[in-house]
């Protein structure tokens, strides 16, 4: 067994603070707490926890983590037979705020080998049930936070930490597709192509942008793939959001880059440089087409 189902029902078990627990998660990447599984289990360290939400809240898929199980300590009694159970301490790592899980029909339209129903904590996953679950959180979970830009816990003021984050309208894979399919795979603001730069690895990968602001939404919103996202690189997406309330638009975008002197066009290495700069040495500074050689 490599991966297993949590179920949880706020209304018959509510002894953490769900949204204390999803802040920690997303400022420290993981939040420790200890999970009884009233079935015997063998699960190894590591493996994956499945975390599902039942009640009057809601239904549907909240979170994920990895499991540990607790050694029972030296001497204490054997449970009865029928009554076994295990305590596991479950590493959570991405967790949903309730109201944003992962619906029942979309869990059900993407992994209907599983009888959601009827899953109960500690039931074993299916090793193609489970990759069909981990690559549904890719898209309807919540989107990472690169490593690099994770500062290191207590080294730097609340105040001085940004989060960006993606809303469900560019996780949609659906509107993404439409999306892509429509504009292509390059960015919409700085002509970025990381087919052109990683190579087949690159091939097809780029974040969508929604234009909409959050605060013109309402519930009777439908998005349309084709004028509320914008294909957009990793750096122009992030600067789509950071510092604003209100996200900036394409044309900000683009403003922003010219004003930071960026020009649209392909990359000159450093050898097509110096050739460059030698020729406007040898013609003259009267030729023109050439940049500048640099402290000339």
């Amino acid at each position: 067994m490599t991966a297993i189902f949590l179920v949880w029902n706020p209304d018959r078990w509510n002894d953490w603070n769900y949204t204390s627990v999803v802040e920690q998660v997303r400022e420290t990447g993981q939040f420790h707490g200890r999970w009884d599984v009233a079935r015997p289990a063998d699960i190894p360290a590591g493996g994956d926890a499945w975390l599902l939400l039942r009640g009057k809240r809601g239904r549907g898929l909240l979170g994920h983590g990895t499991v540990i199980p607790v050694q029972p300590c030296a001497g204490a009694p054997a449970a009865a037979a029928g009554t076994a159970s295990t305590q596991l301490i479950v590493a959570f790592d991405s967790l949903l705020p309730l109201g944003d899980q992962v619906a029942p029909e979309v869990l059900r339209d993407n992994v209907p080998e599983v009888h959601w129903n009827v899953v109960r904590s500690g039931q074993a996953i299916a090793p193609s049930a489970e990759a069909r679950i981990r690559d549904l959180w890719q898209v309807e979970g919540p989107a990472p936070i690169p490593e690099s830009a994770l500062p290191v816990p207590g080294t730097y003021p609340d105040w001085a930490v940004s989060t960006v984050g993606m809303n469900r309208y560019e996780r949609n894979p659906e509107a993404r597709r439409a999306c892509i399919a429509h504009y292509g795979t390059i960015c919409a603001a700085c002509g970025f192509s990381f087919e052109i730069a990683y190579g087949e690895t690159g091939r097809d990968f780029i974040d969508v942008h929604h234009t909409v602001p959050a605060s013109q939404l309402d519930s009777n919103y439908r998005l349309d793939p084709v004028t509320d996202l914008v294909p957009l690189c990793a750096n122009c997406h992030a600067m789509a959001h950071i510092g604003a309330t209100t996200p900036r638009s394409l044309s900000e975008l683009r403003q922003l880059l010219a004003g930071a002197g960026f020009m649209r066009g392909r990359t000159l290495s450093p050898g097509e440089l110096e050739s460059q700069h030698e020729a406007q040495r040898i013609l003259g500074p009267a030729q023109p087409g050439y940049p500048p050689a640099p402290g000339r």
